[in-house]
């Protein structure tokens, strides 16, 4: 358990030495440590991990007494990889302005890089990796403490855990503070699945030491979401029933499975996407104001929130979502190959690329209010957005022909990739006629803002090592996501249907389109 840990094995709130929305200075500086990247040699340790590691690194975030050992079954050795490490870095353009490495940070980090190869399920492995990491805390002052990270197949997430447990390195050594644990996504496969690595984890870790990750939460615009809510008097007031009158949460996404088939055709859009991207910003968008912003507020208000969303009856399944597969089709000027196209998939495949489904928050806030959320890949452009629809004027006292042209007020908040928020309203158009239009009133982060906004990653491997638990994902808060998600999983299995097909460059199936048409509305175009 950390030492920092308060009572009943909750991090103390006080403890933490900075506020949500505290940017990421030079203040925020994490104490020496050892990194343990489990499946280090794998593609989100190059694309993400290490990339995020030398940014941090850059900019004085990262004690020099850190270091990064890499555990993997490719026996990469030290010098193997430190190469693959810095062509990851070169790759990904230093992060940093002007594109190229920091070479001063890059020549610290690059000293305390180790590498043990062996299987995830051999005590032998794990023997020889606590015999690096004392040697780390003697010579190059790691202090005894530990962050491992698991970055490899889910199927291996508690064989690693317990041997951590059996080989003694389950918490920090001599003198150290915290050993913590990072699990990537996804967290189960189902709610018993889910429950079950609960359990088995549970079992070497206290909950204060795991770390549930999932990347959405370190947008900025992710977490602009609390501070457009909590922050400005105009926005709370009417964000509930009496005001708006539908909400819509788009994760689209142009790219197709591309190599990651093997992982998809056994996951699929709801388990990929929705089960925790989309369920998070949803609770986010429907979570009651906390006390304070301390973590534990946060996370129990989210709890909460996903708690109130109605569970589908069967029946619900078949009428309010929509399971589709993209074919072939033109996207970008460029033929595109159908999901049964592709490497990997099988010919006969039932996997879903795309979800559309409406759900109820039934609680004193939103009870009535439809929401519609839907993802998918090959869909015209990659874009995330949370669009609230207002509900319209009482009484429109303009004649109907001077109203063609206005819509329903909008407030869209632009999570990738043109962040920023739109609020959409009518106004007159200039001229000797009274006409009114929609017109659209822009704030943009790239415009209003000089600093770079760090990657998901920077942020949630900083607050992994500060100890800061805000923005990874509770035991509960996966129980209750999956709650939501199980009765798709069983009424799928128990009523086998193909998906429908919709076609590459478009938004998705006409079914998609006739679920909000039975409402008496449409989706937004982004």
């Amino acid at each position: 358990m950390d030492a920092s840990a308060g009572v009943l094995g909750r991090p103390a709130d006080d403890a933490l030495a900075h506020p949500l929305f505290e940017g990421l200075g030079v203040d925020r500086a994490a104490s020496p440590a050892a990194v343990v990247i489990f499946g280090a040699s794998g593609d989100l340790t190059s694309r993400k991990l290490m990339p995020a590691l030398q940014a941090l690194a850059s900019r004085g975030q990262l004690s020099p007494g850190t270091a990064i050992v890499g555990v993997g079954r490719t026996d990469l050795g030290d010098e193997g990889f430190r190469r693959q490490m810095r062509q990851a870095v070169e790759a990904a353009g230093g992060r940093r302005p002007g594109g190229k490495v920091d070479e001063q940070a890059w020549a610290q980090l690059e000293e305390g890089f180790r590498y043990v190869a062996g299987g995830y399920d051999d005590l032998a492995t794990y023997k020889r990796l606590g015999e690096v990491l004392e040697d780390l805390d003697r010579d190059h002052g790691t202090a005894g403490n530990r962050l491992h990270y698991l970055s490899t197949p889910p199927g291996v997430f508690s064989a690693v855990v317990h041997q951590l447990g059996a080989a003694g390195l389950h918490h920090p050594a001599r003198g150290g503070q915290f050993c913590r644990v990072v699990i990537e996504k996804p967290f189960g496969r189902d709610l018993d699945s889910a429950r079950r690595l609960d359990h088995e984890l549970h079992e070497v870790l206290e909950e204060d030491q795991i770390y549930r990750i999932d990347h959405y939460l370190g947008k900025e615009t992710v977490q602009n979401v609390l501070a457009l809510r909590f922050a400005n008097t105009i926005f709370e007031p009417v964000w509930s029933r009496q005001y708006v009158d539908s909400v819509q949460i788009t994760v689209a996404e142009s790219e197709g499975v591309g190599h990651r088939a093997g992982f998809y055709e056994q996951a699929g859009a709801l388990r990929d996407i929705v089960q925790n991207h989309l369920l998070q910003v949803l609770a986010l968008t429907v979570m009651e104001p906390p006390a304070s912003m301390s973590p534990t507020g946060i996370r129990n208000e989210k709890v909460k929130a996903l708690d109130a969303v109605d569970v589908l009856e069967p029946h619900e399944v078949l009428s309010d979502t929509v399971r589709a597969q993209y074919g072939g089709g033109w996207l970008g000027g460029e033929d595109v190959p159908g999901y049964l196209e592709e490497d990997g998939v099988a010919p006969d495949s039932r996997t879903e690329t795309y979800l559309a489904m409406r759900l109820r928050v039934d609680n004193w806030r939103w009870a009535g209010v439809p929401f519609y959320l839907r993802t998918g890949k090959r869909l015209p452009k990659r874009v995330t957005e949370v669009a609230l629809e207002f509900s319209r004027v009482p009484h429109l006292p303009f004649a109907p022909t001077q109203a063609v042209q206005l819509g329903p007020n909008a407030l869209v908040l632009r999570i990738q990739p043109d962040e920023g928020i739109t609020l959409r309203f009518g106004a007159k158009v200039p001229g000797q006629a009274f006409d009114v239009r929609t017109v659209s009133m822009d704030f943009s982060y790239g415009a209003a803002f000089l600093e770079e906004a760090p990657e998901a990653y920077e942020r949630l491997l900083l607050d992994a090592l500060l100890g800061d638990p805000t923005l990874f994902i509770r035991t509960d808060e996966v129980e209750q996501a999956w709650r939501i998600a199980q009765p798709l999983l069983e009424t799928w299995a128990e009523k086998p249907v193909l998906p429908v097909p919709y076609e590459a460059g478009t938004w998705g199936p006409v079914e998609a389109d006739r679920l909000l048409e039975a409402d008496g509305r449409r989706w937004r175009q982004p």
